[in-house]
């Protein structure tokens, strides 16, 4: 691992690093009047020079590591040019608004040592692509998606189109690891390097990663060791830093009036007046976390503007507006002549370039910790420091709630999030994972590329020297077999594994390309223009409302049959909402909110309502002697508090519901219905003599495993493997389980 250097030495190393590039290159570090090359760029000069290392660069945001990459590239591709068509630099984008922003940025820095850019992806039109399957050359900037269909669809022209290949860009790494997602870009690239013969350097670039080990072996399956990781240092930047406590009520709660069922409202009105009144005026990113938040407070900033009779400065942006809206939204951030403010979710976390926004706002906890340090990195950006402003909703407690919610445990695991931030921690990947629905998808994109394949070839092109090494023979061959009798696969004669019709409709429909599952997605119209698209898990009928792209619509017509919703603008109405899904929390989250509690010092960050929120968690915290014991009584059910991560969490539920308790997960604690905490520490005890679950067994009795896009086509006894792999934790489920056996024999003695 290598570090920034400093001083004298760091200038010294930028001064023979930039000697070492092409003099096109150098020229336009000159007019762009650079005074010198960062410490990051003058240390990737020589490696990616070299063209035989594989390189991460961590970096924080608008620090330059695109330029640390693209100018050693660029300047070996000047030196020798290439002698026969093909791609000669792959770079790889999680975003298609990724590559549009790299496109504009790298088109001048490409152009000074003669490479021309290409970009490829769903918005781009069909003349431009057949114009680089034509002539194929230089910079190729691609999603994972628009590459798994240029092996499908163009499988012959593979070894032609990326023949001259040199260099692949991973853009983002760590959106990358740990997924779907990931799974299928490992195997794109390697199926890359089998169709060229050869292996090609590959350069990663990413602003947070939380285990650079484990960082360097998904970028090199079976080489991370070999990985060359170039580090930038960020501790010199300041962080400023404010949490402001709100107080809600639950309606679901008896004898809730329903003025007081809509505190959540008056809660969400304050939130949005207080980011109006501080944000409004400049350029700045609001982290709302669902989409049904973003569409609430883009509405409520947008009305605020409306009533003085201001021009808007709020503007929605997710995944599920048109490309027209977000582009919008992007061009008003980039645009620093007018103020503009994004309520978003993660659309905007990563690496496309909004310019300088003065500060970030996040709307409940951060999704994690390594969330939290992304979307703080895109303020700051010029040496200022960064500005984090965090609003948490709690609902008020009273007698009728239950154990886990008055702990405070929204503000409390924000507070825990920064805590595990300011020590550089963040969350790794699970890397157990056998991403068997991806490995489905990729054998049948193998299949499709060449036209039919051997069985032992794909095993081995896919599992035994690619990125599924997890995968045994014997697992693989059970579920070739599972495919074949569900018409996936048919086999020829001599044992070629080919399409067969229901494999033929999979790999022929457009949503083959994403490893990832899609929300069925409804599309929403206003006179006759498409306003984005939507997921809909409520009922829809004419005048019903709605709210979407910060605007409140009216729902005038319903086309179930071909997913459409005609809607006109509305002033008002009770709008149905957009649900989100929960993201796993990791063990040294709960581990730490457990330290919160346990202390008695009140951040400095706080505003007064949250320092009281906190004060009241831990009062709760004390009054049911959390401290001291892990299991609580709530009328005739139990809380049992593990302190761990949903993994943990996940597999204690499984093996209480093995002997038949009834066990559910509730925020910080799991609920065991209809027992005593004397009775379950009893069972649990009982649980504890005999030996530990084997975890796939434990996996057989859990239901609905299947949540990758093909686990359906997956044989239940490998779904349960699969499951126990991503899953489960039996070890760390025991070593909770014998700490709540600990704290009950403490108490009884």
């Amino acid at each position: 691992m290598t570090s920034a250097p400093s001083g004298s030495e760091g200038a010294g190393e930028a001064s023979s690093a930039f000697s070492r590039l092409h003099p096109g290159i150098q020229r336009w570090i000159w007019e762009e009047k650079w005074g010198e090359l960062r410490p990051t760029q003058a240390q990737a000069v020589a490696p990616i020079l070299g063209g035989r290392t594989d390189v991460i660069v961590s970096a924080a945001t608008a620090s330059g590591k695109t330029e640390a990459a693209f100018l050693p590239m660029l300047s070996a591709l000047a030196a020798e040019p290439a002698t026969s068509p093909g791609i000669e630099i792959l770079y790889v984008s999680p975003l298609k608004a990724l590559i549009n922003d790299q496109f504009d940025r790298l088109s001048s820095l490409a152009g000074s040592a003669d490479v021309a850019v290409h970009r490829w992806h769903g918005d781009v039109p069909g003349n431009q692509k057949s114009a680089i399957l034509a002539k194929p050359t230089g910079l190729l900037l691609i999603t994972p998606e628009s590459l798994e269909a240029l092996f499908v669809l163009r499988g012959s022209q593979i070894s032609t189109l990326f023949g001259a290949l040199r260099y692949v860009v991973v853009d983002e790494l760590h959106s990358f690891i740990g997924t779907e997602r990931g799974a299928q870009l490992q195997s794109l690239l390697h199926r890359s390097e089998l169709a060229i013969r050869r292996r090609v350097p590959r350069v990663a670039l990413s602003a947070t990663l939380g285990d650079m080990s484990s960082a360097a072996e998904f970028l090199r399956p079976g080489g991370g060791d070999t990985v060359l990781q170039i580090i930038e240092d960020d501790d010199g930047q300041a962080l400023k830093l404010q949490v402001r406590g709100y107080v809600t009520t639950d309606p679901s709660l008896p004898g809730v009036t329903d003025d007081a069922a809509e505190s959540d409202e008056r809660a969400q009105a304050a939130i949005a007046q207080d980011l109006f009144d501080t944000l409004r005026g400049s350029d700045n990113l609001i982290f709302a976390n669902e989409r049904r938040n973003v569409e609430v407070y883009a509405d409520l900033l947008a009305n605020k503007c409306g009533a003085l009779r201001v021009p808007n400065e709020f503007f929605a942006h997710h995944g599920s507006l048109s490309k027209e809206l977000r582009e919008f939204v992007e061009a008003r951030l980039k645009d620093h002549s007018q103020p503009a403010n994004a309520v978003c979710t993660s659309t905007l976390e990563m690496g496309i370039d909004v310019g300088d926004v003065r500060s970030i706002a996040q709307i409940g906890p951060p999704p994690a910790v390594s969330s939290m340090r992304q979307r703080l990195g895109r303020s700051g950006r010029r040496g200022d420091a960064a500005v984090l402003r965090v609003y948490i909703a709690e609902e008020e407690v009273t007698p009728a709630t239950p154990p886990p919610d008055a702990l405070r445990p929204q503000l409390v695991q924000t507070i825990a999030m920064v805590n595990l931030l300011l020590e550089h921690w963040y969350e790794p990947s699970v890397s157990s994972d056998l991403h068997l629905s991806t490995l489905i998808q990729q054998l049948l994109s193998l299949i499709a590329q060449h036209g039919g394949v051997q069985a032992a070839e794909a095993f081995s092109a896919l599992c035994a020297a690619g990125p599924f090494s997890l995968v045994g023979s014997k697992q693989f061959a059970e579920l070739l077999h599972n495919l074949g009798s569900t018409d996936i696969l048919v086999q020829a004669k001599d044992g070629t594994l080919l399409l067969g019709p229901a494999g033929e409709r999979i790999v022929n429909h457009y949503s083959f390309y994403a490893a990832f599952k899609s929300v069925e997605e409804w599309r929403l119209m206003h006179d006759g223009h498409a306003l984005g698209t939507m997921p809909v898990n409520f009922s829809l009928a004419p005048g019903r409302f709605l709210i979407f792209a910060g605007r409140r619509w009216r729902v005038t017509g319903v086309d179930a049959q071909h997913k459409v919703v005609d809607l006109v603008p509305a002033p008002g109405g009770k709008p149905p909402l957009f649900k989100g899904s929960p993201v796993p929390v990791h063990d040294y989250v709960r581990a730490e909110m457990l330290k919160v509690y346990q202390r008695a010092d009140i951040p400095a960050y706080l505003d007064a309502e949250a320092a009281k929120l906190l004060t009241e968690g831990r009062a709760n915290f004390a009054r049911l002697r959390l401290n001291e014991r892990r299991l609580v009584q709530d009328g005739s059910d139990s809380y049992l508090f593990l302190w761990a991560g949903d993994r943990v969490v996940n597999t204690v539920i499984a093996i209480l519901a093995a002997t038949e308790l009834r066990a559910t997960p509730d925020g910080l604690a799991i609920s065991v219905a209809k027992v005593t905490p004397v009775e379950l520490a009893a069972q649990i005890m009982a649980i504890l003599v005999g030996d530990q679950p084997d975890p796939v067994e434990l996996a057989e009795t859990v239901e609905n495993k299947a949540v990758g896009k093909y686990d359906d086509l997956i044989p239940e006894p490998l779904l349960s493997v699969a499951y126990a792999a991503r899953s489960l934790d039996v070890p760390g489920a025991w070593r909770s389980l014998q700490e709540v056996v600990d704290s009950s024999t403490g108490q009884r003695e």
